[in-house]
């Protein structure tokens, strides 16, 4: 075989062999960071890259991650060299946190975030997920020991908030977007929880006190306010009636009067009907029993009988 022919066709596999180290095909939604002896060099985005074989190497970058192995959760380090962009969780376990009323509870936490600049995320921190879950976890424990446990259950909110703008920040040095703090399990001990079941019984059925309380005053209120208008109507009923029996007694004067055409004494009138008023309550009176035992005075009967006689005769000339 000729040399140049071999040497044409050694030139042609090494040019071959570094065209096919050269090229890299990068996922979407991955990045790979290059270095060129030793310093950076590019960032690859999806799709087909060209770098120089032996002189453009990617720069790794630490991956944490949980694994269950024997029923707990073991961190696990690797080492990457394509830096996923994706929105990922990072599900840590659950700490131990002291509130402000010195309660010992274990926090559950779990954190979500997004690498924008995979440059600072492989230059910024020599382990990414560790920095974020370090970060998340101190950021965690200082705002809940600011809060008493009883606040601790209904800021659940308040505290993802406040963590996020802590995670952001940091994020932003990091070229990572701190996207979501979600707080997932509070477990307290198991006497404090039992003394919070009390003190929840206690508090309804106090609840249920003030309104039974409540209910009953209202109640009295309404049937005093009852029994006063109702008083109040009895006392204006008796008002009217006695007005109008006084109204009708004078009318019954006036007539009897204008019957006697000016000449009827207004005594006798007035001793005549107080007579027949009385002889009026006699049969009512006679119902109450077979014996009855009157105390009256005769001249008074005897009054009465006179003025009939005198309206039956007529006034004495």
């Amino acid at each position: 075989m000729d040399a140049t022919l071999v040497v044409a066709l050694v030139f042609t596999v090494v040019i071959l062999v570094f065209i096919a180290k050269g090229l890299m095909i990068i996922q979407q939604s991955e990045a790979v960071v290059i270095e060129r002896l030793g310093s950076y060099n590019k960032t690859l985005s999806p799709g087909v890259n060209w770098v120089i074989p032996f002189v453009d190497k990617p720069r790794s970058i630490k991956v944490r991650r949980y694994q269950a192995i024997g029923g707990e959760n073991v961190a696990v380090v690797k080492e990457e060299t394509r830096i996923d962009r994706r929105e990922t969780v990072l599900d840590f376990p659950g700490q131990s946190v002291v509130t402000a009323d010195n309660v010992s509870v274990n926090v559950n936490g779990a954190l979500y975030f997004q690498v924008i600049d995979p440059e600072r995320a492989v230059y910024q921190t020599e382990n990414l997920i560790q920095a974020i879950e370090i970060l998340a976890k101190t950021s965690l424990r200082s705002e809940m020991g600011k809060m008493e446990l009883d606040k601790l259950f209904e800021s659940r909110q308040e505290i993802n908030d406040k963590l996020q703008v802590v995670m952001d920040e940091a994020g932003n040095k990091w070229g990572v977007k701190v996207t979501r703090v979600e707080i997932q399990d509070i477990i307290i001990p198991a006497e404090v929880e039992d003394a919070m079941r009390k003190q929840m019984a206690a508090e309804r059925e106090r609840r249920a006190l003030v309104l039974r309380a409540s209910g009953e005053r209202e109640a009295a209120i309404a049937k005093a306010e009852g029994e006063k208008r109702s008083s109040i109507l009895v006392a204006e009923g008796s008002k009217e009636a006695a007005i109008l029996m006084a109204e009708g007694q004078r009318k019954a004067i006036d007539e009897v009067l204008s019957a006697g055409d000016e000449r009827l004494d207004p005594q006798l009138v007035i001793g005549y009907l107080l007579g027949l008023e009385y002889l009026k309550t006699l049969p009512e009176i006679g119902k109450e029993g077979d014996r009855i035992f009157l105390p009256f005075e005769a001249s008074s009967v005897l009054g009465a009988v006179g003025s009939i006689e005198a309206l039956l005769n007529g006034p004495k000339k």
